[in-house]
């Protein structure tokens, strides 16, 4: 098979359940050796999307390509190329990770003269070396998502999908996480992740943005953050969802989103700041502080997702 340009080609990928549309016209590709992340909330269409690249799910309509490969046509082909980890990938409790990693080589079909030498490698690379002879069900949720990632790429696949790889793992684990996939990158790796954590996809070289089943943006993260429109303040004040309510139809106030207990306000010109200090200060809010700060990916998702299927709730809690 002769060199490919792109890992991963879509064209209006479709995947429909019934009268039920999960994902609808997506289009996209991932040059050989780039992260890509898919990015949205519960219901987004994130895992369906990944499961009909990876070949596990047709699709309905469209298209789609990996590694060279057509999903509906030549599944298996694919299969036999591809690292996966899902958010529910199975490692065995009552073996240790060597064990483990020895069955997954082994499904993988890597050669058994080099399976001690990979894996020794894996378990270097996972910085799991003190932790080889101990029960899998005794490591911790991050040693055992590093030990799922080695059993996922035991066959030095060229492509890797992780859906939701980091979902319920502490901030310090998952950059460690991420700094394995870099690694891998780095050495040719083609990555797909898909996150409802705003912050990962920082780590991506291209973000798709994923809402209702569709994809309402693609860029990278640097350019992802000129699309929000105006000046944006961070508001530090009481009762914020007042606030809000107070804000969002005032004159030359483009966007308001709550973050936690502070307000986003993003004006048309900078200088209307006091104007905003001053209808909250009439209304009784106290206003402890206004800054102009950059806008956050979150920022951004919440304004498109807005343009896109008008302001309903959106959920980042977790699949």
């Amino acid at each position: 098979m002769s060199e490919i340009a792109n890992a991963v080609e879509t064209e209006a990928l479709s995947r429909k359940f019934g009268d039920f549309t999960a994902v609808n016209q997506v289009n996209f590709y991932i040059p050989r050796g780039e992260i890509f992340g898919l990015l949205g909330p519960n219901g987004a269409g994130k895992t369906t999307t990944i499961r009909m690249l990876c070949g596990i799910l047709l699709p309905t309509g469209g298209r789609a390509s990996v590694l060279g490969f057509d999903v509906a046509k030549e599944p298996e082909e694919i299969k036999q190329r591809i690292g996966y980890m899902s958010q529910k990938f199975s490692l065995y409790g009552d073996l240790t990770p060597v064990e483990n990693l020895e069955f997954y080589a082994a499904v993988y079909a890597v050669p058994r003269d080099q399976r001690p030498k990979r894996i020794a490698e894996l378990i270097e690379m996972a910085g799991l070396g003190e932790h080889q002879k101990m029960l899998t069900r005794d490591l911790s949720g991050a040693w055992r998502q590093r030990l799922a990632l080695a059993c996922a790429i035991s066959h030095q696949p060229p492509m890797l999908f992780l859906d939701e790889p980091t979902a319920g793992v502490d901030p310090v684990s998952r950059r460690e996480f991420w700094d394995l996939i870099y690694q891998m990158a780095s050495q040719g790796t083609s990555v797909l992740a898909t996150t409802h954590y705003m912050d990962e996809a920082e780590y991506c070289n291209t973000i798709g943005m994923m809402y209702g089943g569709q994809l309402i943006a693609l860029a990278s993260p640097d350019t992802l953050r000129t699309q929000l429109p105006g000046h944006l303040f961070q508001v530090d004040c009481d009762h914020p969802a007042q606030a809000e309510d107070l804000l969002k139809d005032m004159d030359g106030v483009l966007e308001t989103t709550i973050h936690g207990v502070q307000l986003h306000v993003s004006l048309v010109d900078a200088d209307r700041q006091d104007s905003v200090k001053r209808k909250l200060s009439d209304a009784g809010i106290v206003v402890r502080h206004i800054e102009s700060i950059q806008p956050t990916l979150e920022d951004i998702f919440l304004y498109l997702a807005r343009q896109h299927q008008g302001s309903a709730a959106i959920d980042f809690s977790g699949e």
